[in-house]
């Protein structure tokens, strides 16, 4: 999945499937990109650049103002929308 794709202003539907002990939550955020980056970790354990684990993060500006800081991963699928409207937000 390439940033390239959702660019800042793209209104977007995100789903995310979290498993944990054995059970699986599905969670949809629908909002508009602000922006991409690529963040550390913060993990002392990890091994990659400059020491740490870099994790894709997708900040998104939800259609009630609220921002979403969503980390993304192999469960995330985003799709691009033709607006975000009062009532889609996730």
């Amino acid at each position: 999945m390439s940033e390239n794709a959702f660019p800042p202003g793209t209104p977007v539907c995100v789903r995310q499937t979290i498993t944990r002990s054995g059970k699986s939550i599905e969670t949809e955020v629908v909002g508009t990109v602000e922006s991409w980056e690529d963040r550390p970790t913060g993990s002392w354990f990890t091994h990659g650049e400059t020491g740490k684990l870099h994790l894709k993060r997708l900040m998104l500006r939800k259609v009630d103002g609220e921002v979403s800081l969503l980390n993304i991963d192999d469960g995330t699928t985003i799709a691009k929308l033709e607006t975000t409207a009062p009532g889609d937000a996730g």
